[in-house]
């Protein structure tokens, strides 16, 4: 699974939800997946079948053709992506003022489930530690 530097990010909700469920499956064809995706959102098979073909040609899967179908699997790895998608919307979020939304995010986070708080901490402590070395 290539992970890219410059990552297109899925283009919504949709979009999104079909990669993760390609990334929990690792292989489907597109009937699987609006099995798994579409048809719980009362989605005709165009659209789920339209949202791989996106996919695609963003290079986030590859598909392969088996008989009459393609069969994907996710071409970035789920992590590559999340960090992508964490870095735009904190981007969008702390804008010109970062450290006035630094506070607004621990105050968010708190009130979500304060224990976040912790994870948040020691998630920073470790990213400290692994770039100094220690």
């Amino acid at each position: 699974m290539a992970t890219m530097r410059k990552i297109r990010l899925p283009g919504g909700d949709l979009e999104y939800a079909v990669l993760a469920k390609l990334w929990e499956l690792g292989t489907a064809s597109a009937r699987e997946i609006h099995r798994e995706v579409g048809e719980r959102s009362s989605l005709v098979y165009t659209t789920t079948a339209k949202v791989l073909d996106r996919l695609h040609h963003k290079g986030l899967v590859s598909r392969e053709r088996k008989g009459k179908a393609f069969v994907y699997r996710p071409r970035v790895a789920r992590e590559a992506v999340e960090g992508a998608r964490a870095r735009t919307m904190l981007g969008r979020l702390f804008g010109e003022r970062p450290h006035t939304a630094v506070a607004a995010l621990v105050e968010a986070v708190e009130s979500l489930d304060p224990r976040l708080l912790d994870e948040l901490e020691r998630a920073v402590a470790l990213r400290r530690r692994s770039q100094h070395g220690t």
